[in-house]
């Protein structure tokens, strides 16, 4: 009978760290959708202004915390924010640099740009 490693109760910290897309197979069609939805442009926006690593929680907004969850998800999906955990906290950072090599100056635009209804 084959043994198996004893379960330790932890996760490494690879596996904690969900899947990042290569910007270059991001189509700009897949980031102006991500970016049409207000409250996307507000994590954006506070991502941007915050200029660190930030907890998801920390971002006022005004949806519930599964569709918080959801418009991060659509966010790292169209490579706009890396995310990674620090104890139990999700971190969310604005892959700003990599971003302004595939879509120069789109990101300094969107948050020059004033938010309107």
């Amino acid at each position: 009978m084959a043994r198996t490693a004893p379960r330790t109760g932890s996760t490494p910290a690879r596996d904690r760290v969900p899947p990042h897309p290569d910007l270059r197979t991001i189509s700009l069609q897949q980031v102006l959708e991500a970016l049409v939805d207000p409250v996307r442009r507000q994590i954006v926006r506070a991502l941007h202004a915050a200029g660190e690593d930030l907890p998801c929680g920390v971002i006022e907004l005004p949806v519930s915390k599964s569709t918080a969850t959801h418009h991060f998800h659509v966010l790292r999906e169209a490579g706009l924010i890396r995310q990674h955990y620090v104890g139990t906290s999700r971190m969310n950072a604005l892959r700003g640099e990599e971003f302004a090599e595939c879509f120069p100056g789109l990101l300094e635009a969107l948050v020059a740009a004033p938010e309107r209804s």
